[in-house]
């Protein structure tokens, strides 16, 4: 049974266009579970985030300002939101998670049913400020279709968008010329059920979460894996990645500098000077550059102009203090806080993933040299100390409303490079490396079907109901079984190419794709990518 699944693998990873729409396939029967088994609704604010998508296809990119009154994180304020003109029975979107979310013990059966007018009317969202690209392409099924089931097309779109940069870093991956196993599990294990989640929903993040994985994976792969064969893909990667990630939200382009940085700690002697001398560097850094200037005009041109009534106990120094003893709660959000955060992962999911990112990041410090050892604690600091220092200097104005899910573009990072280290340095004999990609890939399989079936179960039954729902007070379409199977399935598929055998590429044929090393005059101890 595992030399057949061994041999799938590997001719699943045998080229990378193949690969490449394996994963997609892969990744997007996972997202576009998650997006089947989930109440329309019934994740963070996006009821928000369909109407700003089906606005912004039907051309209203912006719209007047109407301030709501509102509650978040318990302290009550008037949000600046945006009317935009679309058919009634969108105003009943905001409505359909308030009998469940945050009461878990409440199936998503009581959720009103969803009316069929056509008439237009203003509704308002707390998204109108953000950067159209996204709704434009994700919100476009809802001209198509009308009714309710446009909003699971526009879910679909999404999944598709997370699925392709996702795809994009699972072939980054397994371009590896050692331990390609080890850089795949990596990948694995930053694709959260969280990240899933999210890919799945209309919601900004997704997209971004998902951007993160791409450019980090290929990021580093530039500049620990040098490969002049491969260096203009591997840089259209992070370009592609980077321009999905600048222009989703302003904290964007935070987190692709983050990557650069700890990117450039953990470059190879000799690499750089070799990256800089590609024109397609600075083509891709052009464009980044101009992206960069759109997200942050339209950022300036649509301040947020929403009265929060913050309580004056709230100072910089309190707000520090509670993130800072968040820091657990943050990260289990990371992995799986599904719902409106009203539905943890089980344990079981929580401690695989821990559990596998500790093993991970140990090695990484083992094997690794001072600087890049270095580089993993003080990435490990980082993800503690962000969100402390973000939330203190905005809470006065909007309040405690971090979560962990806006950190994790940037702390998906922590398990690539750990692996990443592990690939570049470890050596090849003396420690089981097959056997810990095997158990760890299989361990992250289960827990994240686990997470999908226990948030499933929620919604079905609620909390309180039995442990396997076969008396549904609510079910996705299709039924509750069909889609755990699927999602069991696919998970499991996922990982099959970690187990691919390493293999060293093939010399270029092309003399002009050879690396510079081999070329008269050229003598480096590392090979050189220009």
């Amino acid at each position: 049974m595992i030399s057949a699944l061994t041999r799938l693998a590997d001719w699943s990873a045998r080229t990378p266009k193949r690969l490449w729409a394996i994963a997609f396939a892969l990744f997007f029967t996972l997202a576009a579970s998650w997006s089947a088994a989930t109440p329309l609704g019934g994740s963070p604010d996006e009821h928000a985030h369909f109407i700003r998508a089906a606005a912004v296809a039907r051309g209203q990119i912006g719209g007047p300002e109407v301030m709501v009154p509102h509650m978040v994180a318990g302290i009550e304020g008037e949000f600046a939101e945006t009317g935009v003109q679309l058919p009634e029975w969108y105003k009943q979107l905001p409505k359909q998670h308030e009998c469940y979310a945050w009461h878990e013990e409440k199936p998503a059966s009581c959720a009103p049913k969803f009316g069929h007018s056509e008439k237009t009317v203003q509704v308002t969202t707390a998204a109108g400020r953000y950067h159209p690209a996204y709704y434009l392409a994700t919100g476009w099924p809802s001209l198509l279709v009308k009714g309710p089931h446009g909003l699971y097309l526009m879910r679909l779109m999404s999944a598709a968008l997370c699925s392709a940069l996702l795809a994009g870093a699972v072939v980054t991956a397994a371009e590896w010329r050692r331990r390609r196993a080890v850089a795949l599990l990596g990948v694995f294990t930053a694709a959260t059920p969280m990240t899933l989640y999210m890919a799945g929903m209309v919601n900004p993040s997704g997209g971004e979460i998902a951007a993160g994985i791409l450019v980090w994976t290929a990021l580093l792969s530039i500049l620990m894996s040098p490969d002049a064969r491969l260096l203009n893909r591997r840089l259209a990667r992070v370009g592609i990645g980077g321009l999905v990630l600048i222009n989703i939200r302003p904290l964007g382009l935070i987190w692709f500098a983050g990557a650069v940085f700890f990117g450039l700690l953990l470059a190879h002697r000799g690499v750089l000077p070799s990256v800089l001398r590609r024109k397609a560097l600075w083509v891709w850094t052009a464009l980044l550059g101009a992206a960069t200037a759109g997200a942050l005009l339209w950022a300036g041109a649509h301040p947020d102009n929403s009265v929060i009534n913050t309580p004056r106990t709230l100072t910089a120094k309190e707000a520090a203090r509670q993130t800072f003893g968040n820091a657990e709660t943050y990260v289990h959000q990371m992995l799986g806080y599904f719902g409106w955060l009203d539905t943890p992962a089980p344990a079981f999911t929580w401690l695989v993933w821990l559990g596998v990112i500790a093993v991970l990041t140990a090695l990484g410090l083992a094997y690794g040299r001072l600087r890049e050892a270095v580089a993993l604690i003080g990435m490990l600091v980082a993800i503690v100390v962000v969100p402390v220092v973000a939330q203190a200097s905005q809470a006065e104005k909007l309040g405690m409303v971090w979560q962990g899910r806006y950190l994790l573009p940037f702390a998906v990072g922590l398990p690539l490079m750990a692996v990443l280290i592990c690939a570049s340095r470890a050596p090849e004999q003396g420690f089981p490396w097959r056997r810990l990609v095997g158990f760890g890939a299989a361990g992250l399989a289960l827990a994240n079907a686990a997470a999908f079936f226990w948030t499933l179960r929620r919604f079905a039954v609620g909390t309180s109901g039995s442990w396997v729902p076969f008396s549904a007070h609510w079910a996705p379409p299709g039924g509750w079984l069909l889609w755990t199977g699927v999602y069991t399935a696919g998970a499991f598929a996922l990982v099959l190419p970690a187990l691919v055998r390493d293999r060293e590429p093939a010399a270029p044929q092309d003399p002009a794709e050879r690396d510079d090393s081999r070329r008269p005059g050229r003598h480096s101890k590392v090979p050189a990518i220009g």
